[in-house]
């Protein structure tokens, strides 16, 4: 703008000559030298402002931009978090059953007649990281705990499990804390959902003691074949070796609850799902002392399960056989050294729109400590599942016992149960 006033103050006084006017007088062009000043000094002025506005806009457009910034990255974030669907850090579950039993023995003072809240389970879930994570169930046996007037316990309040699990790579991990024993089918999987019958099978119960869990630290790998494994060290066994339940496996269960760590126990696990619908597993398991009592007749325990799940479109089959080889002068002269059962289950499911129904056979034998333990059973019903989640079961079961002087324990009748998961 300074520029274009001298200029005009030049081009005027050009004007002025070639338009034959007399030259200006040195007051004239004084006075003229001071307007064009002024007019200078007004431009200059107008000019300062201006580029202190271009300033102060240019100043407010970046506060505006980080801010503008700011909000987007606020609702990135806000929005991804409340996506429906995406995973939190934390996560809930849990399932429940509830059995009715209906049996009527040969002895008729062994008949049963019972409704029972058999188990209500919470569990939760949290990752630490994308690798760390934890995993924790509690269980509530038969509805409630309380003394019963023999001294005994109706009920249990139980930590299942609570472990740490470490990611070490995309194929190994790391698991400590209290967490299922890897053996067999249902002491891994047990919702009432996933499988068939009211009562779990008692190969699962009397041989494997599910649902059984230890404290101690496992490594494990997976691999895109479809081959895995598992190896873990953990408390052990506690088998009584005198009274009623002795050299009862179940009877052994010390559920980390202030339990005797004097021998440790070692399980491996291989299984194998590389081919669609079929798992093949095994488990061996060896604990030096099975009582954790020295000299007392009881000495080292082995355990080998081995198991088969095969589906293909509607029908399955579940094969599983179990067996204990226990050394020791007491467990031998009782005829207890050798204990294993075995189940085959084949079944059939209808999947319709929005709702499933099943059919089931089973048949299994188990050879156990206890004479009341040694008996063989059909058992034939149906699941019903009316949305994922959720399931009514019917089934029918013949018990027979290998013992004469246990037949008045062998019963027929029904059992009735609900259950669900989450």
């Amino acid at each position: 703008m300074i520029r274009s006033a001298c200029m005009v103050l030049v081009v005027s006084l050009t004007a002025a000559v070639h338009a034959g006017e007399a030259p200006p007088s040195a007051d004239q062009m004084w006075a003229l030298i001071q307007q064009q000043q002024v007019l200078i000094d007004g431009l200059s002025s107008r000019l300062a402002e201006a580029e202190r506005i271009s300033a102060r806009t240019a100043q407010h457009a970046r506060v505006t931009e980080q801010r503008l910034d700011a909000t987007a990255d606020y609702l990135e974030s806000y929005l991804a978090d409340s996506t429906p669907g995406k995973p939190s850090a934390t996560s809930f579950g849990g399932y429940g059953e509830l059995h009715y039993n209906n049996l009527d023995a040969d002895d008729s003072s062994r008949d049963v007649k019972e409704a029972d809240f058999h188990r209500f389970v919470g569990f939760i879930g949290h990752d630490f990281t994308d690798s760390i994570r934890l995993f924790a169930e509690v269980e509530l046996e038969h509805s409630l705990v309380k003394d019963t007037d023999d001294g005994s316990n109706s009920g249990e309040v139980e930590l299942e499990q609570a472990y740490l699990e470490i990611d070490l790579s995309d194929n190994y991990y790391t698991r400590s804390g209290l967490f299922l024993v890897p053996v067999g089918i249902l002491n891994i999987t047990h919702e009432p959902d996933t499988f068939f019958g009211v009562e779990r099978n008692d190969v699962e119960n009397v041989i494997i003691p599910g649902t059984w869990w230890e404290g101690g630290a496992s490594l494990g790998a997976r691999y895109s074949n479809g081959l895995a494994w598992d190896v873990a060290v953990h408390t052990g066994l506690a088998v009584p070796t005198t009274g009623s339940n002795a050299f009862r496996i179940r009877s052994g269960r010390q559920k980390v609850s202030k339990a005797s760590a004097e021998n440790l126990a070692y399980t491996a696990q291989l299984r194998y799902t590389g081919i669609p619908g079929l798992e093949l597993a095994g488990t061996f398991q060896y604990q030096d002392d099975m009582s954790q009592v020295s000299g007392d007749g009881l000495d080292e325990g082995q355990l080998v399960s081995l198991h088969a799940v095969y589906s293909h479109g509607p029908f399955a089959l579940r094969a599983l056989w179990a067996g204990w080889d226990l050394d020791g002068d007491a467990v031998q002269a009782a005829g207890a050294d050798e204990q294993t059962g075995w189940y085959i289950e084949p079944s059939y499911r209808f999947n319709l729109t929005r709702h499933a129904f099943g059919i089931y056979s089973r048949y299994e034998d188990v050879e156990a400590a206890r004479e009341r333990d040694n008996f063989s059973q059909w058992e034939l019903g149906l699941n019903y599942w009316p949305t994922e989640g959720v399931v009514f079961k019917f089934d029918l079961r013949d018990r027979e016992h290998d013992s004469a002087a246990e037949r008045g324990r062998d019963f027929t009748g029904f059992d009735l149960g609900v259950g669900y998961s989450f």
